[in-house]
């Protein structure tokens, strides 16, 4: 190859004058070099002040790490041989619903008129009105008379805009505050698909699902279902045909939750993914005929513990699906991913993703280590019961649960650890009003809807914000207010602290003089890039090249790999 270029004919080489000269005849036509654009960038660059070009460098910055953050979940909600072919589905689900003819003939100008008036933000193309009727939204008589039932009167913000983009088979994703009434939007418009596909032609002993609903924790799962089994119970009352519902989750009999499927069919299944996953490869459920599929806290089913056993699912799916993802956190990671993999989504946000309810009264106390259970008992006496304790710890939770029994406070406790009988019998007694504590994990705290608990205590800020929104949720529900009590120190991450401060003030909540000490090195650049705070974990204290949770993840992601020899069970958490 030298050789040869070294024997080249001199014709084809240029003098050094002849070339000097040509370029000045015709500059216009030089080719722009790598080296001339790292000069432009340098002289525009040298014109900028220190905060723009920190502005600049960070967003290059932020804008590489959301990119391979986000690489982990992009194939979460495809089939392999839809990743493997290439192929995407590219018209949205068509249904028979159809909303009133004025609603279809409605201008954009009023649709966007009434959507500010709802506080709701719309993303994506040729979203249906808002309908702020359950009457207009065309449910049948004993779906109406369920809702008057459980005193609802008239549907939410993520309702009035949710529930008819669900109907129409748009792919969705919810975002609304905690206690807002995410459960049925997505579980009346599974019911109302069972019901026409039923009506169509009745299901047989080993059909079914038309749809199913993931959620992260088993307590959660059994919570939804019996939302949607109240609303198929009310439908058969009033003369539509049975639609069969169960429940598939870890910690109990397997035949219990298959047999019903063979034997007469099945209409909507709610479960955990593990278990799920479980019985799908075992060839006991099949997914031949669904295509609907909704995650409940779709982020955290994302997010690392449950994509696995999430992508197992999808394999089985047979055709084109709906696919909704609800949460009250939804990290913009989740959005972005989201947009590329559904199939021309609508998104629904009812305020900003991750932000605290605001009929939530926020109370942040400076306690300790040593002090915090002790002072326990004092922080108890703040509201009348119910009141829910969470920790970080199994152990805090089996320590607190003694000490409370041993002072002669009424308390049940749960976590992980404990067998589902225990769990199921403690949420139980803590519904009915029989116990007054409830001292829990974060499994209590995803979506959990416990009537009129007064109280939360934080017992230990936890280090993802996430969490901390999603705990104090648990008060405050459907209108009413509540209190939330967190305990800080010196062991709580300085960037946890951070998120706290700028949660309370968004929330336009008291800042204790310990957190307004705290010095803030982003918060010239909170907004920048139109994403406030955290793309990753919603944070609002810090920018995702300080985001701890990245380090956490990535850890967990390489330690907890699947040996793809043993076949054996997931590490996604709760079964």
């Amino acid at each position: 190859m030298l050789a040869t270029r070294a024997t080249e004919p001199s014709s084809l080489q240029s003098h050094p004058s002849d070339v000097s000269a040509g370029a000045e005849a015709d500059g216009a036509d030089k080719p722009r070099t790598l080296l001339d654009a790292a000069k432009e960038l340098k002289k525009a660059t040298e014109a900028l002040d220190a905060r723009t070009l920190r502005m600049v460098k960070q967003q290059d910055e932020e804008s590489r790490v959301l990119a391979e953050a986000s690489q982990v979940q992009t194939n979460a909600l495809m089939s392999a041989a839809e990743v493997a072919q290439g192929f995407r589905y590219t018209d949205t689900l068509k249904t028979s619903w159809r909303p009133p003819r004025y609603l279809r003939e409605m201008s954009e100008e009023t649709r966007a008129q009434l959507r500010d008036k709802w506080h709701i933000l719309v993303e994506g193309e040729n979203i249906v009105a808002p309908i702020k009727s359950f009457k207009e939204m065309k449910f049948p008589p004993p779906v109406l008379q369920a809702l008057d039932e459980k005193g609802i009167k008239r549907p939410t913000p993520i309702q009035v805009q949710g529930i008819p983009v669900a109907l129409e088979g748009r792919d969705m994703i919810g975002i609304a505050f905690t206690g807002s009434g995410k459960t049925v939007t997505f579980s009346l418009p599974l019911v109302m698909l069972a019901l026409e596909e039923e009506m169509k032609l009745p299901v047989v002993g080993g059909e079914g699902p038309f749809g199913i609903i993931l959620c992260p924790s088993r307590e959660l799962a059994r919570q939804t279902f019996e939302v949607v089994e109240y609303f198929c119970s009310y439908l058969q009352r009033g003369g539509y045909p049975e639609l069969r519902c169960i429940l598939c989750i870890g910690g109990e009999d397997k035949r219990t939750q298959f047999m019903p499927i063979l034997q007469r069919g099945v209409h909507c299944i709610v479960a955990t993914p593990g278990r799920l996953s479980d019985l799908l490869n075992s060839g006991k459920i099949n997914l031949d005929v669904c295509r609907y599929i909704c995650l409940d806290e779709g982020d955290r089913m994302l997010d690392l513990g449950f994509d696995e056993e999430v992508r197992s699912i999808m394999n089985h799916f047979k055709q084109q699906r709906q696919t909704l993802l609800f949460s009250a956190t939804m990290p913009q990671k989740f959005q972005d991913f989201a947009k590329n993999v559904l199939v021309q989504p609508v998104i629904v946000n009812v305020g900003r993703a991750g932000a605290a309810n605001l009929d939530v009264i926020q109370e942040v106390e400076y306690v300790k280590q040593e002090a915090k259970i002790v002072y326990l008992l004092e922080c108890l006496q703040k509201t009348a019961p119910p009141v829910c304790i969470f920790c970080e710890k199994k152990q805090d939770v089996d320590d607190i649960h003694e000490y409370l029994l041993l002072k002669g406070v009424d308390a049940v406790s749960i976590h992980g650890g404990k067998d589902q009988a225990d769990r199921n019998k403690a949420i139980l007694q803590f519904k009915n009003g029989e116990k007054d504590v409830l001292i829990a994990t974060d499994i209590a705290a995803k979506g959990l809807d416990f009537p009129d608990i007064q109280h939360v205590i934080n017992f230990d800020m936890p280090v993802e914000i996430e969490n901390y929104v999603h705990r104090i949720g648990r008060t405050g529900r459907c209108g009413k207010t509540g209190v939330a009590t967190t305990f800080i120190n010196k062991a709580v991450p300085e960037s946890a602290l951070l998120d706290l401060k700028h949660l309370l003030i968004e929330a336009q909540q008291r800042v204790p003089p310990v957190l307004m000490a705290l010095d803030d090195p982003d918060e010239d650049i909170q907004d920048m890039g139109g994403v406030k705070g955290c793309a990753f974990c919603g944070g609002l204290g810090h920018r995702i090249t300080d985001c701890p949770k990245i380090d956490k993840d990535a850890r967990r992601l390489g330690g907890a790999r699947k040996d793809a020899l043993a076949g054996s069970g997931g590490y996604g958490g709760d079964w």
